[in-house]
C-alpha cells in the first residue's frame, strides 16, 4: 500500500517479553502447561454441562459461555507467544495484527459483558429465587447470551476500525506481547489524539458501567444474604461472593490499558500476560470450585423465601 511516496509496513515486530535468551524454553515450556490446563479445563467443563442434563440451568449455560471465551481469547494470544520463544523472528503480518487486535478485544468485551450478566443471574436467583424459573427461561438466557457477544462485536469492531484508519508507514517494532491499541499508537504515523480520546471514553465508559452493575447486584446480594438464618448458609453464600466479586479484577486491565493509551511501560506487559494467561486459568477456579455453593446458597434463599411468602396474610 503506497500514499504519494510512503510505503505502508506490511509486518510488524513484537518483543513480547524482555528476558535472557537461556530462559526462552523454560518459559516456553511454563506457558504452554498453563494454555495447555486453560484449553482442557474449560474443554472438560463444557462437555460436562452438555453431557449432564441437570447442569442445564442458567448459572451452567453462562459458565460455558465463560469457558468458551477464556479458551478462545487464550488461543488469540498465547499460540503466537509460544512461537516467539523458539523463534529468533517476532513477527506478525499487519492483517494478522488486524485480526488479533479485533480478536483480543471482541473477546475481552464480551467476557466484560458476561461477568455483569452472571452477576446479575445470581443476583436474581439469591434475591428472588422464587420467581427465578420464570424470568430467566431459556429463550431469555439465548437473547443476554446473544446480547453480550453482538454487543462485545460492535465495540471491537469500532475500535479496530478507527484505530487502523491511522497510517502506518514505520517503524515497525514494537515492546509489547500482542497487537493491541497501546502498541498500536505508539507506531501510528499521524496525529492519534482524537482516537486516545475516543477509545478513552469507550473503554473507560464500558469498565466503569459493568464495574457498577457487578457491585449494584452484589450489594443487593449480600443485604439478602443477611436475612438467611443458619450460620452455615451465610458462611457458604459469603464464601462464594468474594469469589465472584474477584471478576472485579478483570475490569481493571481494561481501565489500566484505557489510562496507558500510547504507553509501553513494563507493567504493560505484566497486566497483558494476566488478562490473556492466567485470567483464563483462574476463572476455573473461581468459578466452577463455587458452583456447589452457589447450589446451596440458592437452595437456602428459596426456603427463606417461601417460609416468609407462608407468613404472609391472604387477601
Amino acid at each position: 500500500m503506497q500514499s504519494g511516496n510512503q510505503i505502508s509496513v506490511s509486518h510488524f515486530i513484537l518483543v513480547c517479553l524482555h528476558y535472557p535468551p537461556q530462559l526462552g524454553i523454560s518459559l516456553f515450556l511454563a506457558f504452554l502447561v498453563i494454555y495447555a490446563l486453560t484449553i482442557s479445563g474449560n474443554e472438560l467443563i463444557i462437555l460436562t454441562v452438555l453431557v449432564d442434563t441437570q447442569l442445564h440451568r442458567p448459572m451452567y449455560w453462562f459458565l460455558c459461555h465463560l469457558s468458551f471465551l477464556d479458551m478462545t481469547i487464550s488461543s488469540a494470544i498465547v499460540p503466537k507467544m509460544l512461537a516467539d520463544f523458539l523463534l529468533d523472528s517476532k513477527m506478525i503480518s499487519f492483517g494478522g495484527c488486524v485480526i488479533q487486535l479485533f480478536s483480543f478485544h471482541f473477546l475481552g468485551c464480551t467476557e466484560c459483558f458476561l461477568y455483569t450478566l452472571m452477576a446479575y443471574d445470581y443476583f436474581l436467583a439469591i434475591c428472588k429465587p422464587l420467581h427465578y424459573a420464570t424470568i430467566m427461561t431459556r429463550r431469555v438466557c439465548n437473547f443476554l447470551a446473544f446480547g453480550t457477544w453482538l454487543r462485545g462485536t460492535l465495540h471491537s469492531l469500532f475500535k479496530t476500525s478507527f484505530m487502523f484508519r491511522l497510517p502506518f508507514y514505520g517503524p515497525n517494532h514494537t515492546d509489547y506481547l500482542f497487537c493491541d491499541i497501546p502498541a498500536m499508537l505508539c507506531l501510528a504515523c499521524a496525529d492519534s489524539t482524537i482516537n486516545k480520546l475516543v477509545i478513552f471514553v469507550d473503554i473507560g465508559f464500558l469498565a466503569l458501567t459493568c464495574f457498577m452493575l457487578i457491585l449494584t447486584s452484589y450489594g443487593y446480594i449480600v443485604a439478602a444474604i443477611l436475612w438467611i438464618r443458619s450460620a452455615e448458609g451465610r458462611c457458604n453464600t459469603f464464601s462464594t461472593c468474594a469469589a465472584h466479586l474477584i471478576v472485579i479484577i478483570y475490569c481493571v486491565p481494561l481501565a489500566f490499558i484505557c489510562l496507558h493509551l500510547g504507553s509501553q511501560e513494563p507493567l504493560d506487559e505484566v497486566v497483558a500476560i494476566f488478562y490473556t494467561v492466567i485470567t483464563p486459568l483462574l476463572n476455573l477456579i473461581i468459578y466452577t470450585l463455587h458452583n456447589k455453593e452457589n447450589e446451596g446458597s440458592i437452595m437456602e434463599a428459596e426456603r427463606l423465601q417461601g417460609f416468609a411468602a407462608s407468613m404472609t396474610p391472604q387477601s
